[in-house]
């Protein structure tokens, strides 16, 4: 049986500045993302592509997504293994090439740093990216890799 999920979101230009799309230079490419219930969120374009380098952009959207995914798939995995994390931080990077006005993204990067409680579960902890990578959504519906580069450390007893 297959479950479908919906997923709504309302983005809504905010660059008209006066004189709409008039010319390339002649608009902003400032955006707000909403969704029902939740807070919005500014959005614009890269920068090399006249964004406003102080909101996100969908390249940057796209990498929080999958190592937001991967960290909530990886914290599922662990409370099933039985491996306790008191600690989780990603520093992941995607690299997309441009060709033309086109372009990809060819790889994303996660490097999460976990912190267990025990040292007997640091095996069982690095284990466990493995499943989580597997039940990513969102890893499972991109068409370039994304690999994961764990590290996993030993919560200091007090």
């Amino acid at each position: 049986m297959v479950r479908e999920h919906s997923y709504r979101i309302r983005s809504t230009w905010e660059g008209d500045r006066g004189t709409g799309t008039s010319g390339y230079r002649d608009y902003d490419r400032n955006v707000r993302l909403q969704a029902p219930g939740k807070d919005a969120m500014a959005g614009s374009a890269d920068a090399a592509f006249h964004g406003d380098r102080a909101r996100w952009n969908p390249e940057e959207l796209l990498v929080a997504a999958l190592s937001e995914c991967h960290l909530l798939s990886y914290l599922h995995v662990c409370v099933t293994e039985g491996v306790t994390v008191v600690g989780y931080t990603d520093d992941a990077e995607g690299t997309m090439a441009q060709s033309g006005l086109g372009g990809a993204f060819t790889e994303v990067v996660l490097r999460p740093r976990v912190t267990v409680t025990d040292a007997a579960m640091v095996d069982a902890a690095v284990a466990a990216h493995k499943p989580a990578h597997e039940y990513c959504f969102i890893a499972n519906s991109v068409n370039f890799p994304v690999r994961v580069e764990p590290v996993v450390a030993v919560a200091e007893q007090q």
